[in-house]
């Protein structure tokens, strides 16, 4: 089971509480963070991308790194983890992210993906004049897919004529092509964006909400795999998992039920709001899911919570799901959270002794 980060690079990192640790994202934090995945043999590093955050009095996300850039800085200094940059599809035309992906490849040849974002918060969008309006949450995995088949045609091909109702290629080129694939992830829960992730990710990120419930997403996994059949093609997960962790059991509660206890409650409401722009959205979709109560002070990404030993046994269980191809971990604290996991969870891991 592979195991990778989700880079801190939005304020606060993915804890939306007065009583995390406050911190505006840099390269330093990012170089430090890179360095301990590549020590403790983790597979793979991915930035998020925000252009407005939630505000509220911790400011979430109001700061944060740009992507493609951040992975380039990453890619030159690092030299065994792979490193996804995202691709806010609204804001960066699809032959302009295949050449920089491509030139990303050249720094790091083979260690580049991109994770396609297709966009949930209007107010990140409309403030530069990028938002194509509400009518966009109905076919922007349509969008989507247009955008990553010319991806694929430039990458693979090196020129695209693709025609579609959004994009349309004239003799495109690019030169030179990355040296091998770019891999592509997608995080769309709901039945349209997992059948977007079997025609044309390499990965599907899945998110399995609640607290201390390591299977809980298994009937996600098995959606993608339907989607997979139908496609003819072969679609791992990763599973994003918040771990909070302590010497035992009880200290670690304790630390989970401070940051619940201390929710930034305007910042959750902002959420809210602009989540629930797309008034066709099912219960399976990630704007949904984010604001369901139990556990919206990290916006219900799952969450382990216990002693190192707890949290090794319950990320083995992750690791027996059928279709799990790793886990994207995320922390409360980013200072100590990659060295916390690398010594004393994963040598506990029965499914990472290969990687210990």
């Amino acid at each position: 089971m592979d195991i990778g980060v989700f880079l801190p690079n939005g304020r606060n990192g993915y804890m939306v509480s007065t009583a995390s640790k406050q911190f505006d994202p840099t390269y330093a934090m990012h170089l430090e963070v890179m360095r301990q995945i590549e020590t403790y043999d983790l597979d793979f590093g991915l930035s998020m991308i925000k252009f407005r955050g939630f505000g509220g009095e911790t400011g979430y996300w109001n700061a944060c790194l740009e992507g493609f850039t951040l992975t380039a800085a990453l890619a030159a200094v690092t030299t065994k983890a792979k490193i996804f940059a995202s691709s806010a599809i609204l804001t960066l035309p699809p032959a302009l992210a295949a050449r920089m992906a491509a030139t990303i490849d050249s720094v790091a040849p083979g260690r580049v993906g991109i994770n396609i974002v297709t966009g949930w918060q209007p107010a990140e969008y409309s403030q530069m004049g990028l938002w194509p309006g509400d009518e966009y949450f109905g076919h922007r995995y349509d969008y989507a897919s247009e955008y990553v088949t010319v991806l694929r045609d430039l990458w693979g091909e090196g020129r695209s004529d693709f025609k579609g109702e959004f994009f349309q290629m004239e003799d495109c080129v690019l030169s030179p092509r990355p040296t091998g694939n770019v891999e592509i992830v997608a995080a769309g829960q709901s039945p349209r964006g997992l059948r977007f992730a079997a025609e044309h990710a390499d990965y599907g990120f899945t998110f399995c909400t609640g607290i201390n419930t390591p299977t809980a997403y298994a009937g996600t996994n098995a959606k993608l795999a339907e989607a997979c059949a139908e496609t003819g093609r072969s679609v791992g997960s990763y599973v994003l998992v918040m771990i909070i962790a302590d010497e035992t059991d009880a200290l670690a509660e304790k630390k989970w039920q401070k940051y619940v206890d201390n929710a930034d409650d305007a910042a959750l409401g902002w959420m809210a709001e602009q989540s629930g722009r797309d008034k066709n959205a099912d219960e399976t979709s990630s704007s949904k899911r984010i604001n369901l109560p139990a556990g919206r002070v990290n916006m219900n990404v799952g969450t382990l919570v216990g002693s190192y030993e707890s949290v090794a046994r319950m990320l083995d269980e992750m690791a027996t799901v059928p279709g799990t191809s790793g886990v994207m971990l995320s922390f409360d604290d980013y200072d100590t959270g990659v060295e916390v996991f690398g010594q004393k969870i994963q040598p506990l891991m029965r499914s990472r002794q290969t990687h210990a």
